[in-house]
């Protein structure tokens, strides 16, 4: 499989280039992630011009607008930040990326929960680093997360699952892109669509419809925003488990009432929390190839990411 590009923090492949000469080498980003992804490192600080080491820096004044300050001299790098962040903005729209792993709690890469300090101590816990708010706005479809919030199960789960949507848009649109080749593209992702939010799958669902009588380049910058907008909201329990039993209406005829019955069991069990969602998934991915079921064939949600990244064992 062509490996899936990637913008990072330098320093989470273990690269020194840290204020004080160190790194924060992340192991499952780089041994698990790095199997699938081809990296595009990025350190704001460093490329920016400072050394390693250097002096610590902070965020000032106001989260909305905050200013990039070292820490003992006062030094504003903002302004001259910023500059260098436009020029790098320009240099990543080249690179076809499908994502960014930014650096936690980073003044120049933290994507959210950075500290702000004011004139008597820390004003705001809520700030964004200077690079991390540019490239998010640059590159608003983009997924985005940090090393710290992909330890959490589903966040992880949930952020992996929408870099391979974003690839496999990049791929149709690369193809042509062409709306009667939209509703394919769609109707494969129906259930995935479906465990996230069922507000957007339906929406979703009336714009392919109506496709024809929109502009072509329009309605798909509005349909992968919206299909990401869906997708960034959490396929919790509740939701999976809708979406399973829907999958069982498509075995109505073939399953024997011992099958239903297994598989109902499963179900519930995984309502419960005592399974996680891969036990009841590989049933139903059992009973398509078994029933040669042609829809459940094609739908991602049953084959979302590589089974070796063992994403759905913890969810």
């Amino acid at each position: 499989m062509e490996k899936i590009k990637i913008g990072i923090s330098k320093c989470l492949l273990g690269e020194k280039v840290r204020y004080d000469g160190g790194h924060k080498r992340d192991h499952y980003i780089t041994d698990t992630l790095g199997q699938y992804f081809e990296w595009v490192p990025v350190c704001p600080e460093v490329e920016y011009g400072l050394p390693v080491p250097r002096e610590a820096m902070h965020l000032t004044g106001s989260p909305d607008a905050p200013r990039l300050v070292t820490i003992r001299t006062h030094i504003d790098h903002t302004d001259g930040m910023l500059k260098w962040v436009e020029k790098k903005l320009k240099e990543l729209e080249r690179e076809d990326l499908c994502c960014f792993i930014f650096k936690s709690k980073s003044p120049s890469s933290g994507m959210t929960g950075v500290k702000v300090y004011g004139d008597k101590g820390i004003q705001s816990t809520k700030g964004v680093g200077i690079f991390a708010g540019a490239f998010m706005r640059r590159f608003s479809l983009l997924p985005v997360e940090d090393d710290g919030r992909l330890n959490d199960p589903e966040l992880r789960e949930n952020f992996i699952e929408r870099v391979f949507v974003f690839k496999r848009w990049q791929e149709f649109i690369r193809k042509g892109g062409y709306l009667k080749d939209l509703l394919n593209f769609h109707t494969h992702h129906k259930l995935l669509l479906l465990a996230h939010s069922p507000k957007h799958y339906t929406l979703l669902g009336r714009l392919v419809a109506n496709a024809k009588n929109h502009k072509g380049d329009l309605h798909m910058e509005y349909y992968i925003k919206t299909m990401m907008d869906g997708l960034r909201l959490i396929a919790t329990t509740k939701k999976n488990t809708n979406v399973l039993q829907h999958i069982m209406g498509y075995f109505r005829k073939q399953l024997s009432t011992e099958e239903k019955q297994e598989l109902l069991e499963l179900i519930e069990n995984y309502w419960k929390g005592l399974i996680p969602l891969i036990v009841p998934v590989a049933l139903v991915k059992h009973y398509v190839r078994k029933y040669d079921e042609p829809y459940l064939k094609k739908q991602y949600y049953l084959n979302p990411h590589p089974l070796e990244l063992m994403l759905r064992n913890h969810v």
